[in-house]
């Protein structure tokens, strides 16, 4: 398994499954994702631009939460992901970091009747791995986009109630796919900061996909113990 050291974050390339170590002092700068795309350093939705015009989005999931179980099939590279109404008390879209109203507008884009897919930019999945050095280390999980060649318009973002300690609220359940994209360059995450969306460094499945909406699944067979 390929490591990203801490100190070499800000020249790598997003490679599927490598680790990106953190830091080791204890504090919030210890946050890998942030070295490696400008998005802050916590919470489950994190992004560069403004929630109108996005740059690019990370989702990170730790894997942990057991009310809540975001999920990566890796056979037919369905991301399964929750959004951020996890506690009773607000509406579905009044979170405090916009991840349902982000969710929202994400798929609405993705079902647009004038401009489909538009507004809608690169995802990027990180997931929570601790390592030796680092319990803040993350794993690359890969490029997606809202969707699913599974499910249709009603099943791929879905509200969904919840109880606790007898309080009734919603949160969203969203179906995202995985693209079939093993690197992802360093000279295009640079693009994407500079605000350039028509790289040269763009790569083709996830041109296609912006283009015609064809979805090419990152699909991995387990194999044979």
């Amino acid at each position: 398994m390929k490591v990203f050291q801490f100190s070499k974050l800000s020249n790598c390339d997003l490679i599927i499954d490598a680790v990106y170590e953190g830091g080791n002092r204890g504090n919030v700068g210890d946050d890998p994702i942030n070295k490696i795309l400008p998005v802050g350093n916590q919470g489950g939705f994190r992004y560069a631009g403004s929630l109108d015009s996005l740059k690019y989005l990370v989702l990170y999931t730790s894997g942990e939460n057991i009310d809540w179980p975001d999920n990566i099939n890796s056979e037919t590279g369905v991301f399964q992901y929750y959004g951020d109404n996890k506690k009773p008390g607000h509406e579905l879209h009044d979170t405090v970091k916009k991840g349902n109203y982000t969710l929202k507008k994400l798929f609405d884009s993705l079902y647009s009747s004038t401009s489909p897919r538009k507004n809608i930019p690169p995802i990027f999945i990180f997931k929570k791995h601790p390592t030796k050095n680092s319990n803040r280390s993350v794993q690359f999980k890969g490029l997606c986009v809202p969707g699913t060649i599974y499910k249709g318009q009603l099943e791929d973002l879905i509200a969904i109630w919840k109880t606790t300690n007898g309080l009734r609220f919603q949160n969203y359940l969203s179906f995202f796919t995985i693209l079939d994209i093993a690197r992802l360059s360093r000279a295009w995450i640079e693009d994407l900061n500079k605000g350039n969306t028509n790289s040269i460094n763009e790569p083709k499945i996830f041109k296609k996909w912006k283009i015609n909406g064809t979805y090419t699944p990152l699909i991995s067979p387990r194999t044979i113990n």
